[in-house]
């Protein structure tokens, strides 16, 4: 991945979200995983299709929350979309042959990822978003 600086950031609307999301996916290269932690509602879906854009895709996105993946191959590079919420373990990751995104020839997104965190790769591009002071106001913290 191309170096994305680590930093907090207030997301005061949709077009913050948007320029993060855009600038992600211009650093995005073959086998990069950004992992997306936060509470329900925080923007972990919104992001994941800011990046999509940044990448390319046409596809419509929506989260994978009973498919628990979606790929995408009609950007720059595949996206392989998850959402673990409903695993219990990172060992369930692997049982839906996860191996082969997570090291292959696409970028992985993936929403509720310290469920999944010890089976992430060292250099796993981390988001935590949270909610700002105000209404509609979100943190993003890039670790």
């Amino acid at each position: 991945m191309k170096t994305i600086q680590h930093r907090t950031l207030k997301l005061n609307d949709e077009a913050d979200t948007r320029a993060l999301g855009l600038e992600i996916a211009e650093a995005l290269e073959p086998g990069d995983v950004v992992a997306l932690v936060g509470d329900l509602g925080t923007g972990k879906t919104a992001l994941t299709k800011y990046i999509a854009e940044g990448l390319g895709v046409t596809e419509e996105i929506n989260s994978p929350t009973f498919t628990i993946v979606k790929e995408y191959r009609s950007g720059r590079l595949p996206l392989y979309h998850f959402d673990v919420y409903r695993l219990g373990s990172s060992e369930e990751l692997f049982d839906i042959g996860a191996e082969e995104m997570l090291d292959g020839d696409g970028a992985c997104v993936i929403e509720w990822a310290d469920i999944v965190a010890d089976a992430l790769p060292d250099d796993t591009l981390a988001v935590r978003l949270e909610y700002g002071e105000k209404e509609g106001e979100r943190t993003a913290e890039i670790l």
